[in-house]
């Protein structure tokens, strides 16, 4: 099994050391073995329970959701139903804001055309004399 200081950790997942530690303090993560010298010690397994952490922001997650979730994994798998319907309801969040962003990215697409006309309207005079 693979250890990693908290450097490398957060270095593995794009995070701080700082945020890390956070991570732990707020409970997302369970507290991280150590080693003989009382340093954090991270496992594959606490790497890819910190992607998964990340992927959950990333997606606008809120902490206290996250945090609802790692206590829920931590208390076994009579809480499955509850961690699906945690997945579900964020999903719908998440298509809900991937619509958003489809209707930003038709304005903005409309004001590129918009402008690249104009300014290819305004070269015409130019190229012609």
């Amino acid at each position: 099994m693979n250890a990693y200081t908290v450097g490398e950790a957060a270095e593995m997942v794009g995070l701080t050391a700082h945020t890390l530690r956070w991570y732990e303090q707020e409970g997302l993560v369970a507290p991280i073995d150590r080693d003989s010298a009382g340093r954090r010690r991270y496992c594959d397994d606490d790497i890819g329970w910190l992607r998964l952490l990340i992927r959950l922001r990333t997606t606008g997650m809120p902490v206290r959701e996250m945090c609802r979730y790692a206590e829920m994994v931590r208390a076994g798998d009579h809480t499955v139903g509850d961690r699906l319907q945690l997945f579900v309801e964020h999903r719908e969040r998440v298509l809900a804001r991937i619509d958003e962003l489809q209707q930003d990215l038709a304005m903005l697409d409309l004001k590129i055309s918009v402008y690249g006309e104009m300014a290819q309207a305004q070269a015409q005079p130019l190229a012609s004399r």
